[in-house]
């Protein structure tokens, strides 16, 4: 502990494991504190089950007989997908922390319309075969998956008229006549917006939201998610490693007694009586609650299935996206499934997380849509948490604070907040190459040989 560091990170979340990675492989000397005796915080995985029972239930009761056994169980918190050509699996491959993770593709993703579900369609084939659109209505969306496909933001040539910069996706969506379900499911199912917001926003980043969706589903075929076996938890200490083998030090149990600031700007950590100093300090909200500002909640239900969810062909794993127009919500309402399949859940059962931001005062009511689709569930777990957003950016202080996790199913917006606290930590925008191992590194497996 007596020591001075370039860089103390305070939990063990994804944000805070991949941050400090990052640091480590820059060259800096990192010291990475939890408060818990486990990785990942807020976006741990739950092992055995009985300590979810424990978490949530508030009781130390025995688990159900029907559930199997407790070990073969790891349950996220917070559910999440990764987009297979998204930026977290860029920041996996270019720091090789894939050599410490397997995945599987996610078997489908779904969109709710009028009370029902439907396969949201991954090939030209399915898009003809789908019952989501009239025959007309594929015709004209085939001609806009055809543009989106061409669309090049550097070439003039593609864009046919459409000024990138101002037509806004209203616009793009006249230009090719699409009706409103069709709107409702590109904008939510693919481009993978919470609200209708972006409507009326310049048309390049939905395009381009679209494309990385086309992109990362030609990469796998079945749908463009990917989801490491064993759980979202092994993210985080992939990304532990990581920093280990670059020198970083780790203390988990550790309580965090005061965050040390001296004429406004950090100088260190007090632990246990002692004091590590520092430079800059990263941590989650939950460590500086006077530092952050509450912007909203969201509602998460675990639910365990003794069946695969109807209407999926009996998929292992998926999503449903419930676009918010269909329930006459503001932002969409999210289901992922995953199952024994994945090794986080006893032989034939499933876990079904429903999550949405909090709208009204009655959350239980808003997620019904979500829930019905979801019987018979055999257990649930429901839990309401509150979004945080430091309210100090860290230029004086050098702290620098993550954003809650939000409740949808990627980690775009994660990476979005990892790039934002990079560029006011160092000054200069986020580059992947800067992720890149060096070569001269050992790896960890070689170490123990």
């Amino acid at each position: 502990m007596n020591e001075e560091y370039d860089v103390i990170v305070l939990g063990t979340g994804l944000t805070e494991c991949i941050l400090s990675g990052i640091m480590s492989v820059n060259g800096k000397k990192v010291l990475h504190m939890d408060r818990n005796s486990y990785y990942g915080g807020e976006s741990a995985s739950i092992t055995p089950l009985e300590d979810l029972y424990k978490r949530w239930l508030r009781v130390p009761g025995t688990i159900l007989e029907s559930m199997g056994r407790g070990r073969d169980w790891n349950v996220d918190l917070i559910p999440k997908f990764l987009m297979a050509c998204g930026q977290l699996v860029k920041m996996l491959l270019y720091t090789e922390v894939t050599r410490y993770l397997d995945f599987k593709v996610i078997e489908g993703s779904f969109v709710y319309k009028g009370g029902k579900i439907y396969k949201v369609p991954s090939t030209e084939a399915e898009a003809l075969a789908s019952s989501l659109m009239g025959l007309f209505e594929k015709r004209r969306f085939r001609k806009f998956l055809v543009y989106v496909a061409n669309f090049d933001e550097n070439d003039a040539r593609t864009f046919e008229g459409v000024d990138p910069k101002r037509t806004t996706m209203r616009d793009i969506y006249k230009k090719f006549d699409l009706g409103q379900d069709v709107i409702d499911f590109t904008g939510h199912a693919l481009a993978l917006y919470r609200t209708d917001d972006y409507l009326d926003q310049p048309c390049q980043e939905t395009i381009n939201r679209i494309k990385l969706y086309s992109e990362s589903l030609a990469r796998y075929g079945k749908s463009p998610y990917l989801y490491p076996l064993y759980g979202l938890g092994e993210l985080p200490q992939g990304f532990a490693r990581l920093s280990a083998i670059y020198g970083g030090t780790y203390m988990l149990n550790k309580p965090i007694e005061e965050i040390v600031v001296e004429n406004g700007k950090v100088v260190g950590v007090k632990s246990e009586g002692e004091i590590a100093r520092c430079k800059q300090l990263i941590c989650d909200p939950s460590y500086i609650p006077d530092r952050v500002k509450k912007v909203g909640e969201v509602i998460r239900v675990i639910c365990i299935l003794n069946h695969p969810i109807k209407n999926t062909n009996d998929a292992n794993s998926c999503q449903i996206i419930i676009p918010q127009n269909q329930v006459n919500r503001k932002s969409d309402i999210y289901i992922c499934m995953i199952s024994s399949a994945h090794n986080v859940a006893a032989q034939g059962k499933y876990i079904a997380i429903v999550s949405t931001t909090v709208e009204t005062n009655e959350p239980d009511k808003e997620i019904k849509p979500a829930m019905d689709l979801l019987e018979p569930i055999e257990q649930k777990f429901e839990g309401i948490s509150d979004l945080f957003s430091p309210t100090d950016l860290g230029r004086e202080s050098q702290i620098f604070i993550s954003r809650s996790y939000d409740a949808t199913t990627h980690f775009e917006t994660t990476c979005d907040d990892i790039k934002d606290i990079y560029k006011r930590m160092m000054g200069s925008e986020f580059d992947f190459e800067e992720m890149k191992r060096k070569k001269n590194d050992i790896y960890g497996e070689e170490e123990q040989q």
